[in-house]
Formats: structure tokens, sequence, C-alpha cells
């Protein structure tokens, strides 16, 4: 191995620690409690260090964006692949996307609610974005009906699911409905 194959590996090494340590200090203090200097503190580099790999938070949370949409689009996938029938297929879907946003707040809170600096439903929308919102359409757009294109009826799916998601997470509807809300949810939109 040359010197600078091994420069670039331990170069994509540091930037998938800024990532992976950005994540958990996020997923445990939430997005405030991430700044460059405790990243920094961290993961044991100076912060000039952490600058030659991110210009700051706001990429930082671009990089947890892209990593948690592929992880996203592998769960829906995952549970839409395991599940029999287009309806049973949304279900397992909208249940693996609720629970992903329920297990993963702050990385959930990057996709959705920070600025990563990140496109979206753009020409230059990173792949990571567009192929979680592929993973949707898969199955979704089995459901839509004839009269609705299936890429907009995955968007008005995606949009209640969002906020199933995030009005549940917030406190302001109960948890303990958060089933039925996801079946009636299913149940009224996907037309099998």
């Amino acid at each position: 191995m040359s010197v600078q194959e091994r420069k670039e590996r331990e170069r994509a090494a540091r930037e998938r620690l800024i990532v992976a340590t950005a994540r958990e200090l996020a997923e445990q203090q939430g997005w405030d409690a991430v700044t460059t200097r405790r990243l920094a503190e961290r993961i044991e580099y100076s912060q000039p260090v952490l600058y030659s790999h991110f210009r700051g938070k706001r990429e930082i949370i671009g990089a947890v964006s892209l990593e948690g949409a592929t992880e996203l689009a592998a769960a829906v996938r995952a549970a839409a692949a395991a599940a029999d029938g287009p309806r049973e297929r949304v279900t397992a879907l909208a249940r693996a996307y609720l629970d992903f946003a329920a297990r993963n707040p702050a990385v959930y809170d990057a996709l959705f609610q920070l600025d990563g600096g990140l496109a979206f439903a753009r020409e230059d929308t990173p792949e990571p974005l567009k192929d979680a919102f592929g993973a949707l359409l898969e199955s979704l757009g089995e459901v839509a009906g004839d009269d609705v294109p299936p890429g907009l009826f995955t968007e008005v799916f995606w949009a209640a699911l969002h906020g199933l998601a995030t009005l549940t997470r917030v406190g302001r509807l109960p948890a303990a409905e958060a089933e039925r809300r996801m079946e009636l949810l299913v149940d009224r939109l996907a037309v099998v």
C-alpha cells in the first residue's frame, strides 16, 4: 500500500469518527451540545484537524443526515421485503419509518429539521437522500391508486408519517395511540 493510500484511509477513518462522535453526542445531549470544540476534545484531535474535514457544524449535520438516510432506506426496504402483500408492505414500511424516527431522534432531526446544507427534491440532491425517498416509493407506489402519480402519493404519505413521528415525539400526540394512528393512515391512504 502506498503512503497516499494509507493517508486516504486514515483520513476516511477520522471522518467516520467525527460523524459517529457527533451523532453519539447529539443523541445523548441534543444538537446544541455538538460543537467543534467538544468534538475535537472527544475525538482527541485539534479543531484545525476537524476543520480539515468539515467546514463546521452544518457540514457535520449534513454528513449525519446522509448516513441516516442510508440507514432509513435500509430499514424501510428490509421491513417491506419481509411482508406479504401491498397493504402489509405499507404497514411494515410505516412501522419501520416511525421506529427509526423514535430510536434515532437526533439523526431524524438532522435529516428533516436541521440545516445540513443538503438539497432536497432537486437535481443536486445527494444520492442517499434520493435513495431514501426511493425506498418509500417502491412500496407506496403500488398503493397510490390510478388517479394519483406515485411520487405525489409518496410525498403525501411521507409527510403524514413525518407529522406522526414529530408530533408523537414532542408529546403533542399521546404515544399510547401511535399504532392506531399508523393503522388509520395506512387504511385511509393505501388503495389495495
